[in-house]
């Protein structure tokens, strides 16, 4: 795929690597839709990243005013090639201490608002004439259970499996589908959990918007259907 003067969707994109992966984009000619909860954020990345970035103010977990907004925003003419599902959100605790509004609100969020916007934007990808491309952000915690993050497995896991079913049923339509599984990132979503602290050896959200760019610039009938990312070496060197 060339970037340029395409139409991407990305969500969580105020921070972290959702930003980072908005600036690429935008960077490489992409117009972007860059959906998450926080105005201020989304409107201080826009002063940096032009007229090309459009903030949009949105919880991926209301199916309601997404599918709103996808009806506004999208048509006959006017049709995403790149959809991003990147939010997410991580609590950490014993499964007798987690409650059962992080349990919800972490399924909600990087589970059923995958789901919630992925199926709105798939009709309108099967209208468009070339290739477009799906990118679901996981975790390594999609593929390795951990103690205390049982939540976050569990949504993790299951975006996994949403996306190989997706893969293969959209390859026919001209829709790739890429699940990464991104290690240790020196971004905010550690800052609330205990015992979690960044370091220098996590990757950078540098490398991870370099890898999504050659995910998206492959040949069009060349897909690389999963991907991990690890930190050579994770452990802090201070320490």
């Amino acid at each position: 795929m060339n970037l340029d003067s395409k139409i991407a969707i990305v969500t969580g994109a105020s921070s972290g690597i959702g930003a980072e992966f908005s600036k690429m984009l935008v960077e490489n000619g992409t117009e972007v839709y860059g959906l998450a909860r926080s105005t201020d954020k989304l409107k201080k990345l826009q002063k940096s990243l032009g007229d090309k970035f459009h903030p949009v103010t949105m919880d991926i977990a209301n199916a309601e005013n997404l599918e709103e907004w996808v009806n506004d925003t999208f048509g006959r003419n006017h049709r995403p090639d790149i959809l991003i599902n990147n939010a997410g959100v991580m609590f950490s605790a014993n499964v007798e201490d987690l409650t059962m509004n992080e349990w919800h609100t972490m399924i909600n969020v990087n589970l059923n608002g995958i789901f919630y916007l992925t199926r709105l934007i798939v009709p309108l990808m099967k209208e468009n004439e070339q290739t477009c491309h799906i990118i679901n952000i996981a975790s390594i915690a999609g593929l390795l259970g951990n103690p205390t993050i049982s939540g976050y497995n569990a949504s993790k896991f299951g975006v996994r499996g949403f996306s190989e079913a997706l893969f293969k049923e959209l390859r026919y339509d001209g829709i790739k589908v890429t699940c990464v599984f991104p290690g240790s990132i020196n971004t905010d979503l550690f800052d609330k959990i205990e015992g979690m602290e960044n370091h220098p050896n996590m990757m950078k959200t540098t490398d991870i918007s370099s890898t999504v760019k050659f995910l998206l610039e492959t040949d069009d009938n060349f897909l690389i259907n999963e991907i991990t990312m690890r930190p050579l070496n994770p452990k802090d060197p201070t320490s």
